[in-house]
């Protein structure tokens, strides 16, 4: 697997992480079968959230790897915390320290690898936040950070008084959904398109070194359903395959392929429990899409040019 680092960290993980967001949908020898196969393919990055099956999927995870010392050597973990359920958002230092020591138990680990905070709160206070930062780092449970879904400016809130970097930010962006490639292509026009909704965290996450990780890569609007196959996409869907067998992949593999084509550098997380379609995943970090082709795709979803 080809690797890269993430962000302004010392880390260098696979260009595709392997999120496990419906492990516990998997019976116990599934998910055993899933992470080993995972790990074999070099897709050693694991993206966890406490939310994700109410924490079932962290347990799972750390029992289908069959967690040791000798086995945490060998992977990369990610996790999340911020969404508090009945409530919706908490970024105070007692709910963030309090969700990693959760984490951490359920992975059976000492040490998360990257902690990101899990979508904005709106009544964050920073300074609580960067005082969670450092105890966390401080007592080594915590090696790196950043966020997701977070817009420039909220990022610039942070970085006021967080003092550790800011590595990742995990964003939703598939070929249906790239409004902030879009937008970027519409600068000073009148049309729907060119409407700025995120702050250029495109733009501003290349300029601060910040690594973007596409979540839902495969899906169209907020969880609707995946654009493969899908018969609301039939000229997408054609191109795709086209572009796939001229490669001799999947359609899977060019789909991650045109994220990974980018310039930004970004590493995509899968949602996949399937080992062949996590394997087609991974196939991806050994294409480079040409410049048509990647438009063509781009083209192809229904976006257009000014």
């Amino acid at each position: 697997m080809r690797t890269m680092k993430l962000g302004l960290s010392n880390l260098t993980v696979p260009v595709v992480a392997v999120g496990c967001f419906r492990m516990h949908k998997l019976a116990q020898k599934e998910a055993e079968h899933f992470v080993r196969t995972s790990i074999d393919a070099g897709a050693n990055f694991f993206d966890h959230a406490d939310v994700y099956g109410a924490g079932v999927c962290e347990e799972m995870f750390a029992d289908a790897i069959h967690m040791t010392s000798s086995v945490r050597e060998k992977v990369i973990l990610q996790s999340k915390c911020g969404i508090r359920m009945g409530v919706a958002f908490d970024f105070s230092k007692e709910h963030i320290l309090e969700a990693v020591e959760g984490s951490l138990r359920r992975l059976q680990t000492e040490y998360l690898d990257v902690l990101l905070l899990h979508r904005p709160d709106a009544l964050v206070e920073p300074e609580e936040v960067a005082a969670a930062f450092d105890a966390l780092q401080c007592s080594g449970k915590v090696r790196n950070f950043g966020v997701s879904n977070q817009n420039p400016m909220q990022i610039q809130l942070l970085k006021k008084y967080v003092k550790q970097p800011l590595i990742a930010n995990q964003l939703q962006l598939s070929i249906t959904n790239a409004t902030m490639i879009s937008q970027g292509l519409h600068v000073n026009m009148l049309d729907e398109t060119a409407v700025n909704r995120d702050g250029s965290v495109l733009d501003f996450c290349r300029l601060n070194d910040i690594t973007i990780q596409p979540w839902s890569p495969f899906q169209y609007g907020f969880f609707k359903g995946v654009f493969l196959g899908n018969p609301e996409f039939p000229e997408l869907n054609a191109k795709i395959d086209e572009i796939a067998a001229r490669y001799g992949v999947s359609n899977t593999t060019i789909v991650i392929a045109w994220l990974l084509r980018h310039p930004a550098n970004m590493q995509p997380i899968t949602g996949t429990m399937n080992p062949e379609r996590l394997l087609d995943c991974v196939k991806a970090a050994d294409i480079r899409l040409t410049r048509e082709e990647w438009y063509q795709i781009y083209f192809a979803a229904g976006n257009d040019l000014p």
